[in-house]
């Protein structure tokens, strides 16, 4: 991803020091080696990222549903009086939201009033939305934190560097300078390719997880007004 590539993109550099740069892996081992112990706690963080942006994708696609075809099926049996097909719709879709519709559609079949059948959708919804939301804050967090991590390995490679050439030969200040430079940047970039690719993901999937949030209770609102209907309807 966008944190590995940063570290890549520096392929020349690395064969005019001198070290072997071969290919996309080669860099890559160049640059982490070169950012010195601050690259370790930056591919920590890059690896966690990573895991939750593949699990959120996989979650959330999985938890979609095409809210306007459901709606619809719902609609047809609700208002022809079969709760049975109703629910069926609901098993044989089987996302947070048709579990918290199926949980209304048994409070209707069990007699309940409409506050009760509220009450149960409503807990119902405090099962499965926390699911829904989980982890992606974290993105948020891990960017930031990868952020500072580049910075604070910055600051640490620039004074290892000034420090390192205080009592050396003149003809040695400019390599070992030039070393720390190196692990100041090389950290600068992955922490910040790091945090670009966590904040970056952290919108996409905030985006996505308020999508189906919003489409839950607006599904939940048109079915709650169908049942109430019916019951109107059969009085």
């Amino acid at each position: 991803m966008l944190a590995w590539t940063t570290l890549a993109l520096f392929a020349p550099e690395a064969g005019a020091a001198g070290e072997a740069c071969e290919g996309f892996v080669g860099c890559l081992k160049y640059h982490f080696d070169a950012g010195g112990w601050g690259m370790y706690p930056i591919l920590g963080m890059c690896i966690v990222t990573l895991l939750i942006i593949i699990e959120r994708f996989m979650f959330l696609s999985r938890a979609s549903i095409d809210k306007n075809n459901l709606v619809s099926h719902l609609k047809t049996q609700i208002m022809s009086g079969n709760l049975q097909g109703a629910a069926q719709v609901c098993q044989s879709n089987s996302v947070p939201m048709t579990r918290i519709i199926y949980a209304g559609l048994q409070a209707v079949a069990s007699g309940k009033t409409e506050k009760e059948i509220q009450h149960a959708m409503d807990e119902a919804a405090l099962q499965e939305l926390p699911a829904i939301e989980k982890r992606t804050g974290y993105l948020a967090m891990l960017g930031n934190l990868a952020t500072l991590g580049g910075l604070l390995g910055t600051i640490t490679g620039l004074i290892k560097s000034f420090a390192g050439v205080a009592g050396v030969d003149p003809s040695m200040k400019a390599t070992m300078l030039a070393k720390g430079i190196a692990e100041a940047m090389n950290c600068t970039a992955f922490g910040l390719g790091t945090g670009i690719t966590a904040i970056l993901f952290f919108a996409i999937l905030n985006g996505r997880t308020q999508k189906i949030l919003d489409d839950i209770n607006e599904v939940s609102v048109s079915v709650m007004n169908l049942i109430v209907q019916h019951r109107q309807a059969g009085r």
